[in-house]
């Protein structure tokens, strides 16, 4: 009887063991196989969005590293002066892979302040610090966008044009920037309404101004013509005057 007992309690010890087992075993593999933690990650193949926005990012995907650190980040592209500018606090997220024109790195703010702000110290840094080659920086919407070790400008700036910004934001309620917004809209309309008319006033002023200056000049042509067939000059306009003068045409009595 007690031996009964002792392999059901061993029975029950060892199905509780396998159902642990069986329960971490797939958080485990999970864990393993997406070590990444990013706060986009596409629902489809969990992929983190920021490196989907890499150029020709499927044939860069292998080669790609996806950065949410300091140490990760020089740990991929090496001690760079410009690079202390980068603050991974708050959600900042980076990517980086090589290409033929360059080492291209997309850091991701969480806000637009704080990649206006990096932007600002970037700038600042890049003065100060000048390495050959040069590094070529642009700021595309949210992203402060890389490129190093670039032995031609225009091509590294043409891999960056390929860096699209292509996030929108939508309220889930009512917009609170939608008054202002209108009023926005109402100020921009009244404004071009206003010049749109000062604009036609000046112009039918001008075609009034030159309609008149036409005009005289033919009529005094008109005038001209008629003075050039009377024999004598007269400032009467054709009316009838004395001839006190002798200026007048001679009448002759028919």
């Amino acid at each position: 009887m007690r031996v009964f007992r002792v392999i059901s309690r061993f029975r029950l010890f060892a199905g509780l063991m396998l159902l642990a087992y069986l329960l971490i075993t797939p958080s485990i593999a999970n864990a393993q196989q997406t070590p990444i933690k990013s706060q986009e990650i596409s629902e489809s193949d969990g992929v983190p969005v920021i490196i989907k926005h890499l150029p020709d990012w499927e044939n860069e995907k292998p080669s790609a590293v996806f950065i949410n650190n300091t140490a990760d980040l020089k740990k991929a592209l090496g001690e760079r002066t410009v690079l202390d500018a980068i603050d991974f606090k708050g959600g900042t997220e980076a990517v980086a892979a090589p290409y033929p024109e360059g080492k291209l790195l997309i850091v991701e703010y969480a806000t637009p302040q704080g990649s206006a702000d990096a932007d600002n110290l970037i700038h600042q840094r890049l003065v100060e610090s000048q390495q050959s080659p040069p590094v070529v920086y642009r700021r595309i919407g949210n992203y402060n966008a890389f490129v190093f070790d670039a032995a031609d400008g225009t091509a590294a700036g043409s891999l960056l044009d390929q860096v699209k910004y292509e996030k929108k934001v939508q309220w889930l309620g009512e917009n609170p920037f939608e008054l202002r917004r209108m009023e926005r809209a109402m100020i921009y309309t009244f404004r071009n309404l206003f010049i749109a008319t000062v604009m036609w006033i000046i112009f039918g002023m001008g075609i009034s101004v030159l309609a008149g200056i036409a005009v005289g000049y033919i009529y005094f042509l008109f005038r001209e013509k008629q003075r050039s067939r009377l024999t004598a000059f007269s400032d009467a306009g054709g009316l009838t005057r004395l001839n006190l003068d002798d200026l007048s045409e001679p009448l002759t009595p028919k």
